[in-house]
């Protein structure tokens, strides 16, 4: 495996909230022009006991799948139990021990920051899931 990219989309302070979905999608095409990739895995959000932000996650979340659908990526979907198992072998791990996993299953000499690193985490988890004996 290796890291061709890494990043996290940040929303100026002040922007509304369809406008923070529409600068996620931008940025996702601008990396799937940029990278080309083959698949698209996102993790399904933990139960959230605000229902105002289970919601909005929820509208994010499908943005992004619309994002993956109008390239003609297929998707993987993983929870999070599934993907710390994946990446350190127990299903829960925390964050640091996520990190430090996809640091050295990726050889990198710096640890990504802790979203990048939980969305290497979820390539990992996926890459691992379909790959073929």
């Amino acid at each position: 495996m290796e890291l061709v990219a890494a990043g996290v989309i940040r929303n100026p302070a002040g922007a509304t909230f369809d406008q923070r979905i529409l600068r996620i999608h931008q940025k996702l095409e601008e990396v799937i022009a940029e990278h080309g990739p083959t698949f698209m895995a996102v993790e399904s959000p933990f139960v959230e006991k605000n229902a105002a932000t289970a919601l909005k996650l929820g509208q994010i979340r499908g943005g992004i799948l619309l994002t993956g659908a109008l390239h003609g990526l297929p998707v993987g979907d993983y929870n999070p139990m599934q993907v710390k198992k994946a990446v350190s072998g127990y299903g829960w791990a925390d964050k640091n021990q996520v990190g430090k996993m996809v640091q050295v299953l990726l050889s990198l000499k710096e640890p990504l920051a802790t979203d990048a690193a939980d969305a290497a985490a979820v390539a990992i988890g996926h890459l691992l899931a379909t790959r073929k004996p």
